[in-house]
C-alpha cells in the first residue's frame, strides 16, 4: 500500500500536472470504484482543480463549486500518467481523468477491487475519512510518546495504526523499527523513554530521508513504480538477504497478507520471533535463536 512518502511523492508529481487545470473528462471505468452516488460523478466535468491534498493514506483534490474528489489506492491502486488520448492499462484501468496536458488514470493490479473515489460536497464531508491519526511529521517528540502509550499494542501495529498515527504502514514500520533497533514485537507501554527517544528520531530521520528521495524522482518523471519493496530498504521485503549493519540474514513473521521484517542482532538481542503458523507446526523444534537456526 502506497504510504506517506509515496502519497507526497504523488502530490509533488500531480501538482504541475493538475493544479488549476480542468477535468475535461471523467470515467468511472469499473463499477466497483465509485463509493458514493450524491453528487453525481459527472459533475466533475469541467470543474478545475484548486489544491492537492492528502489525509492519512487517502489523496484529496479540491475542485471548483466545493467539490472533493478523494482516492484511496489502498493495497494494489496506483495513479498513472499518459499523454490525453494515449493507451491506458486495459481491464486494470478504474478510473480516468482527461486534463488538458494528459490523463491520469487509477488503476489496480489482481482481482480484489479495494481501491476507491468518493465525490463529496463541502469541506465537513472530509471528516468521515478522518482516523484520529497525528500527523507524524508535524508532533514533538512527546506528543508522540503520550500517543504511542496511550495504548498497550506492540511497536509495529501501533505505528501502523491510523488512530494513532497519520500515513505510516507495513513496510516504513520495518525500516523505522529497524533504525531505531526496537524488536517490532515490543510493547508500547513497556518501551522506556531512552526508546521512545529513538523511535521518534527513527520515524523522522527515516520518513524525511524517504519524502526527498521519492520526491526528487517525482519532479523529474510521474511516479510508475510505486512498490512497497525499494532499492536502499535496509530489512522490509529483504528476507535472507544480509542486514546492511551487522550482515545477519533479514527474518519475517508472515500473517494474513503482511509480513514482518526484522533483524534479529539488531533489533531482538538474537531472538528469533515466532510465526505463529510455523511455531505451532514445529512446536519444540521452533529455533530460538540466531545460533539455533544456523546450527
Amino acid at each position: 500500500m502506497p504510504e506517506l512518502p509515496d502519497i507526497l511523492a504523488y502530490l509533488e508529481a500531480l501538482g504541475p500536472r493538475v493544479l488549476d487545470q480542468p477535468i475535461e473528462r471523467a470515467r468511472a471505468l469499473s463499477p466497483f470504484v465509485l463509493r458514493t452516488v450524491d453528487p453525481p460523478f459527472s459533475e466533475v466535468d469541467g470543474k478545475s482543480v484548486r489544491a492537492l491534498d492528502r489525509m492519512g493514506k487517502r489523496i484529496v483534490f479540491a475542485l471548483d463549486d466545493d467539490l472533493y474528489l478523494v482516492i484511496h489506492l489502498m493495497i494494489a491502486g496506483r495513479l498513472r500518467w499518459r499523454p490525453r488520448d494515449g493507451k491506458l492499462f486495459g481491464r486494470i484501468t478504474l478510473a480516468a481523468f482527461d486534463f488538458p496536458a494528459g490523463t491520469l488514470a487509477l488503476t489496480e493490479a489482481g482481482t480484489k477491487r479495494r481501491a476507491s473515489i468518493h465525490l463529496v460536497r463541502g469541506e465537513s464531508a472530509l471528516e468521515q475519512f478522518r482516523r484520529g491519526g497525528l500527523n507524524i511529521l508535524e508532533i514533538t517528540e512527546a506528543q508522540f510518546g503520550e500517543r504511542l502509550r496511550s495504548e498497550s499494542h506492540t511497536l509495529k501495529r501501533a505505528l501502523t495504526d491510523p488512530r494513532l498515527f497519520d500515513g505510516i504502514g507495513n513496510a516504513y514500520s520495518d525500516e523505522i523499527l529497524h533504525r531505531a533497533r526496537l524488536s517490532p514485537l515490543q510493547l508500547t507501554r513497556r518501551l522506556d523513554d531512552e526508546g521512545i527517544r529513538r523511535l521518534f528520531s527513527a520515524v523522522q530521520s527515516t520518513l524525511h530521508e524517504w519524502i526527498d528521495r521519492l520526491g526528487a524522482e517525482a519532479r523529474k518523471a510521474f511516479p510508475e513504480k510505486v512498490t512497497a519493496f525499494r532499492e536502499g530498504m535496509a530489512v522490509h521485503g529483504r528476507f535472507k538477504q544480509p542486514c546492511p549493519v551487522c550482515g545477519t540474514p533479514v527474518q519475517r513473521i508472515r500473517y494474513a497478507d503482511n509480513e514482518t521484517n526484522y533483524c534479529a542482532r539488531c533489533q531482538t538481542d538474537g531472538r528469533l520471533l515466532a510465526d505463529r503458523a510455523m511455531s505451532r507446526l514445529l512446536k519444540e523444534d521452533w529455533p530460538r535463536t540466531l545460533e539455533e537456526l544456523e546450527a
